[in-house]
């Protein structure tokens, strides 16, 4: 299979080059390349970050959030995960998609490694995970893509992908490392992540040729990953709608809090607990209903609103009532 090389670790870049080279026929047979991301965490189509994703600690980490165009859940990336990406024209999806992950598992068993496909989406070693894949249709065109974990950290792939409502114990890290499954661990003979991409894109290849990506391409791919991949309104805006509740203690009495999140905003917010005030707090929660749900757009919300947080809880500032809803 002929393939292309591709050196950017952006994961805005890269999510855009998977959607541009699906819409615009790099050839007619199919085509291959492999790719890396600085750390990020990429969320499938159809996700809420705010519930799959500890949001916090890819703030405080400087992990990269991007959504891809593919269906599925949330992965984790870092330099150490080498990802594929298959794409061609398909005149039988029922077919080439089995046709194409087949490639990678068969490139996997060259190498030595015991690769199945389980019967949803992940490939698998030794009943545990090592890579996960999805998949798009774009008129006669299909995209497979996925991921292949070499030697993740999966500490920090843990904390990233942890549920938002509760801290990550060690024990929570340990049930991941069971689940899943570092490729190294399986290669002996390859000594970093170099040499895993240069032998799986040997063994992909399998006699095909490089071909050359146009700058015109580069650019459109460079042009979408500005106008949508890297926004707000595709990473947060398309979210579908999410419900959390958070509860604290303050010294006004415990403060109770109810709200959804529907396209990136606030929806649907109520407060409840035992706390004291001089005023209900209906009438600041409808203040704040559609802020984006961000913290500098929800501190200029209750900067400016009429009803202000001291009034509603005793004691309490705006800071308190952002710290409530963005769970640290």
């Amino acid at each position: 299979m002929n393939f292309l090389t591709l050196g950017s670790t952006d994961p805005h870049f890269n999510m855009a080059f998977d959607q541009v080279c699906l819409e615009e026929p790099l050839l007619d047979e199919p085509v291959f390349w492999l790719w890396q991301n600085r750390p990020s965490v990429i969320i499938g189509l159809n996700q809420n970050p705010f519930a799959e994703v500890n949001l916090p600690w890819l703030r405080q980490r400087g992990i990269v959030l991007a959504r891809r165009v593919t269906g599925g859940g949330a992965v984790y990336h870092d330099l150490q995960n080498l990802n594929y990406t298959i794409t061609g024209r398909s005149r039988d999806l029922a077919r080439d998609y089995p046709d194409y992950l087949d490639i990678v598992v068969r490139a996997l068993r060259a190498l030595g490694v015991p690769a199945e496909i389980n019967g949803r989406n992940d490939i698998m070693v030794g009943g545990r995970k090592c890579s996960g894949f999805a998949k798009r249709v774009y008129k006669d065109r299909l995209m497979v893509h996925g991921t292949l974990m070499f030697d993740v950290d999966l500490e920090e792939m843990s904390h990233a992908l942890a549920a938002p409502s509760g801290k990550l114990s060690a024990a929570g890290i340990e049930s991941v490392r069971s689940r899943v499954a570092n490729l190294r661990d399986c290669l002996p003979g390859c000594a970093g992540i170099d040499e895993f991409r240069s032998a799986m894109q040997e063994q992909m290849a399998c006699g095909g040729h490089r071909i050359e990506v146009s700058p015109a391409l580069l650019q459109r791919a460079q042009e979408e990953a500005e106008r949508k991949f890297s926004t707000w309104e595709w990473i947060y805006g398309r979210s579908p709608a999410a419900s959390f509740k958070a509860v604290k203690k303050f010294p006004c009495g415990t403060v109770e809090a109810f709200w959804g999140i529907r396209h990136g905003r606030l929806s649907g917010l109520c407060f409840g607990g035992d706390f004291i005030g001089n005023v209900p707090a209906d009438a600041l929660a409808e203040e704040l209903e559609g802020c984006p749900m961000e913290r500098e757009a929800l501190a200029r919300e209750l900067e400016k609103a009429k009803v202000q947080t001291g009034d509603c809880f005793d004691g309490l500032h705006p800071q308190d009532i952002i710290g409530l809803l963005f769970t640290d």
